[in-house]
């Protein structure tokens, strides 16, 4: 065990202090901060006040379109409207429109926002439409008044009647997030371990290092040594990406300007909106089967990814390789939107059975609620096929890392196996 700790500290300390796994430190919480900062500015630009001139039509569509909360519109003669068009960039509009019978046409000297464009084209419309309504007899504020929406609750009845709100929304969207993190992350970091051993093995390292440990403990040190590092990665961007949020929150957004600086009571009213969208969800049970389908996931992909990297010279001749084991989590992929739709059909039930998709599908079903014993059985099929992986991986490690110069087939593959020492 203390050789393979060695191996696990070598293997943590040459990795974190590499540039790349630095910069990826740095670009990962960058983008992902992007991600919730950049849909806001961009709502934020869209709300600025905009002026729009209209060109006088016959009909009186100009007269009729109203001012809403960011656009003013203004009535001009067709002959200022004229002048503009041939000198847009001088005029203080944002767009001009101008309306002849059933054509209407939005110019500007710049790419119209679609936000704009697209709240113009329905107000005209619900012109046009109101138009024809009363041409037929018929009052717009009767067919308004009979439209009718509803709000439907959903809850779950637990085992002794009692109901508890769920929401299907919030259910899709964090298990559709967090089945795409475990896919990522078990194939970035199944193929780092990957690659580091074909580096090792090809730089003739590998030959040293045998000399003092087993080959399986050095395969076992390199597999946590590359998980700590996952992990590590993994934490420092949730904690980069919440602080490079929270100063965009008050130095570039400046939300409170945004928000118009909300009150305590609408802040409570938001907070209560975010506990209600989250309820019926159990977060403390999705955090912690989220830390174990990633570990245990990716310890199973990794020690296969390990023994293709021992089996192999360079990166080009594992492809054979790699295509059978990483069909079963390109499935999962794939399959992720229809689990959502039906959680509990046969199909996700023996998906989250199935040790190479159980860690992406388990993920995504388990927001929709899951029994506990289809957890358990899951959880402890995957340790299974986990120490499985690992002694066939640890069996072929072996062989495959002292191993050069040629090319690997199947059915050595599994004369390795079967080989005693």
């Amino acid at each position: 065990m203390g050789k393979i700790w060695l191996i696990i500290q070598r293997e943590y300390l040459v990795r974190v202090r590499k540039k790349s796994f630095i910069i990826m430190t740095i670009l990962g919480p960058l983008l992902m901060a992007s991600l919730l900062i950049v849909p806001i500015y961009l709502a934020n630009e869209s709300q600025q006040e905009r002026m729009i001139a209209i060109s006088e039509d016959r009909e009186g569509i100009a007269y009729k379109i109203e001012d809403s909360q960011y656009l003013r519109f203004t009535i001009i003669p067709n002959s200022e409207a004229i002048e503009i068009k041939e000198n847009f960039e001088e005029s203080p509009f944002y767009a001009l429109l101008t309306i002849e019978k059933d054509s209407f046409t939005l110019y500007s000297s710049q790419q119209i926002s679609l936000n704009v464009s697209s709240e113009i084209k329905n107000k005209i419309e619900e012109i046009i439409e109101h138009k024809k309504l009363k041409e037929l007899g018929i009052n717009p504020k009767t067919l308004e008044e009979a439209n009718t929406t509803i709000h439907l609750t959903t809850k779950i009845l637990s085992e002794d009647g009692k109901s508890i709100k769920s929401q299907a929304e919030a259910s899709v969207g964090i298990g559709f997030f967090c089945g795409i993190l475990i896919y990522m992350f078990i194939f970035m970091y199944g193929t780092m371990v990957m690659r580091g051993v074909i580096e090792e093995k090809t730089n003739r390292i590998v030959e040293i290092i045998i000399s003092s440990v087993k080959p399986f403990q050095l395969m076992m040190g390199k597999i946590l040594g590359v998980a700590l590092v996952g992990l590590t990665q993994f934490v420092l961007w949730i904690i980069l990406t919440l602080l490079l949020y929270m100063v965009a929150e008050y130095f570039v957004l400046d939300i409170d300007m945004l928000a118009n600086k909300m009150s305590q009571e609408e802040e409570s009213i938001i907070l209560a909106q975010i506990n209600q969208l989250t309820g019926g969800i159990d977060l403390m049970q999705i955090f912690i089967s989220f830390l174990f389908y990633f570990l245990a996931g990716y310890l199973m992909y990794s020690s296969l990814f390990a023994a293709i990297g021992s089996a192999v010279d360079d990166e080009a001749d594992s492809q054979q390789f790699i295509l059978p084991i990483t069909i079963p989590l390109i499935l999962s992929f794939i399959l992720i939107q229809p689990i959502m739709d039906n959680p509990d059909s046969s199909l996700a039930f023996w998906m989250s059975m199935i040790p190479f998709t159980s860690p992406v599908i388990m993920m995504v079903r388990l927001p929709f609620g899951v029994a506990s014993w289809e957890i358990i059985l899951s959880m402890c099929i995957l340790v299974g096929s986990f120490i499985l992986s690992t002694w066939i991986a640890g069996r072929i490690y072996r062989v495959g890392i002292l191993m050069y110069g040629k090319k690997t087939t199947y059915k050595e593959l599994f004369r390795w196996i079967s080989y005693r020492s």
